[in-house]
């Protein structure tokens, strides 16, 4: 990351790469063994829900301490689990394997570590982080709107999230507040790169969430990483209001909304703030902040961020402006409770297996 490179971010990279070698030995030691990777986890409460299957709270077994406490591992992570059946029968098999090679790719503060994927013969998983604080969205929603300082910390994170993942040529594509995660730090943490891509110049993809879309995406005009920054025009504007600035209860009506871009800005909202809103709500690419050359570099620049060293932030030297209650590494209180599956598991085709999660 050029010159935002601390001390800090480093030491998150080491551990990260010892946890992930960890893993790869435990899970190398599980096919020795001919026993499932599963095997090495208890199975806690459901985190989440969604289409190909849920998100459960696991923890190591015992007989791991002693390499996990080497490897400078927690006990607890987060596994999600992907039904085979569903991934194929939604087309969804490139998806998930691009998301995979994004995530085993990446290493930054502020976006969740995948540590591990497996699969058996029904199902396939991801080690990931366990990021106790809960949902950006969940807090949104508890305190209706956030403060211009509060809103400025969080935007701050993620345009750091952002300028990395743009210069490894990497476009998000779905930012949201039920994509943003809070530690128990404060910190915001970006999950669920289902939508994330590769992007050379541009792709012609539909995806995303209806009120995140920028015009060039509902147009099929072809679109690059500019749609991110679109995408953090609409999430600040969220954050200070408490909704989007373009809404209807259809998402055709929002597309309509979003391409009149009639931006009405609450008067409550700072100068530069709005400023700064108006800039990345910009439709023509040529004008939209952060679409040219210099990228977040550019974003990070305005006149809103006057005063906020992105390297303190990106150091975990600023105190965040919430710090979400928890009791310990495996508390699941900032999540919504979720009543167990009684599903059987479907075990796929030999066949199809193979021909599409042979090498996942």
């Amino acid at each position: 990351m050029g010159d935002a490179s601390t001390a800090s971010e480093n030491e998150v990279v080491a551990q990260t790469r010892n946890m992930r070698e960890f893993f790869k030995t435990t899970y190398t030691h599980s096919v020795e063994k001919k026993i499932s990777m599963l095997k090495n986890f208890d199975i806690a409460a459901t985190l989440g829900t969604g289409t190909f299957g849920r998100v459960r709270l696991v923890c190591l077994h015992s007989d791991l301490d002693d390499a996990r406490k080497k490897a400078g591992c927690s006990r607890f992570f987060a596994l999600k689990i992907m039904k085979k059946t569903e991934v194929v029968r939604l087309k969804q098999v490139d998806h998930i394997k691009n998301e995979k090679a994004i995530l085993y790719e990446i290493n930054h503060p502020f976006i969740v570590i995948m540590y591990l994927a497996f699969q058996d013969a029904c199902n396939l998983y991801m080690v990931l982080e366990f990021i106790v604080g809960g949902e950006l969205f969940t807090h949104l929603r508890r305190m209706n709107k956030f403060s211009n300082d509060h809103t400025r910390y969080y935007a701050a994170e993620i345009l750091l999230a952002l300028d990395y993942l743009h210069q490894k040529r990497i476009c998000y594509r779905d930012l949201k507040p039920e994509n943003l995660l809070i530690d128990r730090k404060g910190n915001i943490k970006i999950t669920d790169f289902g939508f994330a891509k590769k992007v050379e110049g541009r792709t012609w993809t539909l995806c995303g969430t209806p009120e995140y879309l920028a015009p060039e995406i509902i147009q099929s005009k072809g679109h690059g990483k500019a749609v991110d920054w679109w995408a953090l025009g609409i999430l600040i504007y969220e954050m200070l209001a408490g909704f989007p600035p373009f809404y209807d209860e259809n998402p055709f009506g929002i597309y309509q909304r979003i391409l009149q871009n009639k931006l009405e800005l609450p008067r409550h909202f700072e100068t530069h703030a709005r400023d700064l809103i108006r800039k990345l709500l910009t439709a023509d690419l040529s004008k939209r902040l952060g679409s040219v050359e210099e990228g977040g570099k550019e974003v990070q620049k305005h006149k809103w961020f006057r005063g906020l060293s992105f390297k303190d932030i990106e150091a975990g030297k600023i105190e965040a402006p919430f710090i979400p209650d928890v009791q310990g590494e495996d508390d699941t209180e900032q999540f919504d409770e979720y009543p167990d599956s009684e599903e059987e598991p479907q075990k796929i085709e030999d066949a199809l297996d193979e021909q599409h999660f042979g090498d996942f």
